[in-house]
């Protein structure tokens, strides 16, 4: 069961032929926890998940269901459909997945509370069982949560709708809700999160700064002094001057050749941006292999 924690929007690697290369999305995301991560969601908005077939979702999903570390693997859906995303839960519950991030449907403009409630009931009343971490990006999918749809949910379906990242930033210190999981969807928030009573935060960046964000995170909770919170803050305040997906893969190509490939109509930073990026972490004595979580 998902907990307070430091969770990273997973990233997904692909192969030439723009096909999902599997065993290096699974590798990527055990590395991060490794590093100190408490979990990765797979096919989020940083793993490209609306652009990835169902029938690859479905072949990743097989392979981590026997993989050691999959109590801390999470899944998103990434799907616009409502089939779609009942189709691929149903798969993913029969390998004893339970928790779902799930973006309104993304695209047409001017959806509306009643509308979307619709859609997370429809989603519930064919999947009883399903635990669902609502997923707030109005740059993405045309919509905000409002506090009263959130509250409205979570009074219909206390055992579905168990939680919310908020990338909007709208609910995450001002919503109050017992036993739900809050999470902004930015680690610079984290600690201001922390302090509101949030459960931690669901990052891309956090592929990046997986100890640093731990390190905060401990702190916080052992009572111990903020060394790493300003630090924390302004690497991900480089990486927001980026679009995220391209910054990450071409941050992480400059030492592995396969995180080079991005779907299409994505790119990976040009040279000249990718040296800029560099030498802007370098400023800040960023070393991405530092583990402070230790």
């Amino acid at each position: 069961m998902m907990k307070k924690g430091v969770y990273a929007a997973g990233l997904s690697l692909f192969n030439e032929d723009c096909s999902l290369n599997i065993e290096a999305t699974i590798k990527h995301a055990s590395s991060t926890i490794k590093k100190g991560l408490h979990g990765v969601f797979f096919f989020g908005s940083t793993g490209q998940s609306q652009l990835i077939s169902i029938s690859e979702k479905k072949t990743l999903i097989s392979k981590i269901a026997n993989h050691k570390l999959k109590k801390y693997f999470y899944l998103g859906t990434g799907c616009n459909s409502l089939k779609d995303n009942i189709d691929l839960i149903k798969y993913a519950m029969e390998y004893d997945f339970k928790e779902f991030l799930i973006m309104p449907p993304a695209y047409y403009n001017g959806n509306t509370d009643e509308g979307v409630f619709s859609f997370y009931s429809s989603l519930i009343s064919v999947i009883p069982k399903i635990r669902i971490i609502l997923y707030n990006f109005e740059k993405l999918s045309r919509f905000k949560f409002s506090e009263s749809l959130v509250t409205n949910l979570v009074k219909k379906y206390p055992k579905n709708i168990i939680g919310c990242k908020d990338s909007s930033y709208n609910l995450y210190d001002k919503l109050k809700i017992p036993n739900f999981l809050m999470f902004p969807g930015s680690e610079a928030k984290l600690l201001k999160g922390l302090k509101m009573g949030c459960a931690g935060c669901i990052s891309a960046v956090t592929n990046v700064t997986h100890s640093l964000s731990r390190k905060v995170f401990d702190d916080f909770h052992n009572k111990n002094k903020q060394s790493e919170n300003e630090k924390l803050i302004m690497v991900r305040e480089v990486f927001d001057q980026y679009n995220l997906i391209s910054a990450l893969h071409s941050f992480f190509s400059i030492r592995d050749v396969s995180y080079k490939k991005v779907l299409p109509p994505l790119v990976l930073l040009t040279d000249e941006k990718r040296k800029e990026l560099i030498n802007k972490l370098n400023k800040l004595d960023f070393i991405l292999d530092k583990d402070l979580a230790a």
